[in-house]
């Protein structure tokens, strides 16, 4: 398979070049800051996501995409270029592999689709958390997000034979070992992070698979490993900062708060595979 992987640059995007030219893909890795030199079956192109030509030609020729590429927290550049840049490149990804006859795409979402580790005070229904949960957004980051899904579904309704993933990843790491070294960096901001993680390697595995999923139509899926980067107790944390959400689990030991069921039925994931 010929897969166009915008955000090729990135972390996330690094480990899925190396595990899909691994798996025997190849890859055209898109970015506007392309790799210095090509190698076997990995393609360099420099192109701006926010700009639709650019896009369409550097997908020609693919035969899936898995769009990376984001202004990735609302605190990096100003509120409208987050907003912006985000809903832009999403849809031009999307409609591009729509007009190309590219009929698998994965994108990028993130747990913040429903509001929560940017929002001021996140407002949670119920854990853990599904992809049912509806979404309390309000920042621009989080906004984008779940603007992003929504436009997935949209082109899936107009072109009823694609097959597109949403991916809600949360804090991606190299492992459950860094998550916890670096959880006290948050201060008290780690109880809106819910003390979730994702590792490179689960999130560039999701990645691959989407592609190969037996749906069709638009979904969306929480990428988020089963355990929590903390050792505290999961029914305690959600006790002391969240004594009024109901527990549809146990929730017992140091379980998530985020249920990553969908994926594991629809996409056959699982995130310490």
């Amino acid at each position: 398979m010929k897969i166009a992987l915008t955000g090729g640059r990135g972390k996330i995007g690094r480990a899925v070049a190396e595990m899909a030219l691994a798996q025997g893909h190849s890859v055209v890795s898109i970015d506007r800051t392309p790799n210095e030199r090509n190698q076997p079956q990995l393609l360099s192109v420099r192109a701006d996501m926010t700009h639709y030509a650019d896009v369409e030609n550097a997908f020609r020729g693919c035969d899936a995409v898995i769009h990376l590429a984001a202004i990735p927290t609302p605190h990096r550049a100003p509120q409208y270029a987050v907003h912006n840049n985000n809903v832009v490149s999403s849809y031009n990804a999307l409609y591009a592999a729509a007009a190309l006859g590219i009929r698998r795409v994965c994108q990028a979402s993130s747990i913040n689709a429903i509001g929560a580790a940017y929002s001021r005070a996140p407002r949670f229904d119920y854990f853990p958390l599904d992809e049912l949960h509806p979404t309390y957004n309000e920042d621009p980051y989080s906004l984008s997000k779940w603007i992003c899904e929504q436009q997935g579904a949209s082109i899936a309704r107009r072109y009823e034979d694609m097959t597109i993933a949403s991916l809600r990843f949360h804090w991606v790491v190299p492992d459950r070992a860094y998550a916890a070294q670096h959880s006290p960096s948050f201060g008290t901001e780690l109880v809106r992070h819910l003390w979730a993680y994702t590792t490179y390697d689960a999130a560039a595995r999701a990645c691959l698979l989407a592609l190969t999923a037996t749906y069709q139509g638009h979904e969306t899926f929480f990428i988020v490993a089963p355990d929590t980067a903390v050792e505290t107790p999961s029914r305690e944390l959600a006790q002391k900062h969240f004594p009024n959400v109901p527990l549809r689990s146990e929730m017992s030991g140091h379980a998530s708060f985020f249920n990553s069921g969908k994926a594991e039925r629809m996409l056959g994931w699982k995130h310490n595979a």
